[in-house]
């Protein structure tokens, strides 16, 4: 079971790393076009920005950003408290490990619950982009798939799939 959810969860993170990707081209493309616009303008030649730019990153990074929290979870990547917790008794330390891996399952389910009623809510009023035109609540569902891959993550790892990082 862990190793099929380590091969999910990383390829999850590698589709975040794509679209960080893409985010940075186009926003090399957009930057590029603004130099050449503030270049070439004194010449009467006008180079126009990328239409949408702001519209496809805002609901890019969003996808994007919480990619990476099951990866993170699953490597035990997430801050915590080493200086204080590693003088204690090892006992005391596994039960500390297991109420944080409780909380963080319970905090993704809390936050994919509250993103799917956003998403419906975003659905029902017909939300869209400004300037691209594209509904925005398709692009919730990356961010519940990835809340929903770090609670499995945290819960595998809560019943025995590798514990203390």
């Amino acid at each position: 079971m862990y190793s099929l959810l380590q091969r999910v969860v990383t390829f999850w993170a590698l589709l975040g790393g794509v679209l960080v990707v893409a985010i940075v081209l186009v926003t090399a493309v957009n930057v590029g076009a603004f130099t050449l616009d503030f270049t070439l303008k004194p010449f009467g030649i006008y180079v126009p920005a990328l239409p949408g730019y702001e519209d496809f990153v805002r609901l890019a990074i969003s996808a994007a950003g919480l990619s990476f929290f099951p990866y993170c979870q699953l490597k035990r990547g997430h801050v915590a408290v080493d200086l204080f917790v590693q003088a204690l008794p090892e006992r005391l330390r596994t039960i500390l490990d297991h109420m944080w891996l409780a909380m963080t399952a319970g905090l993704a389910v809390f936050l994919a619950y509250w993103m799917y009623y956003g998403m419906m809510e975003t659905r029902s009023d017909g939300a869209m982009t400004a300037v691209l035109g594209w509904y925005e609540w398709h692009w919730y569902f990356p961010g519940i798939i990835s809340m929903g891959l770090w609670a499995l993550t945290a819960l595998v790892q809560f019943f025995g799939g590798k514990s203390h990082g």
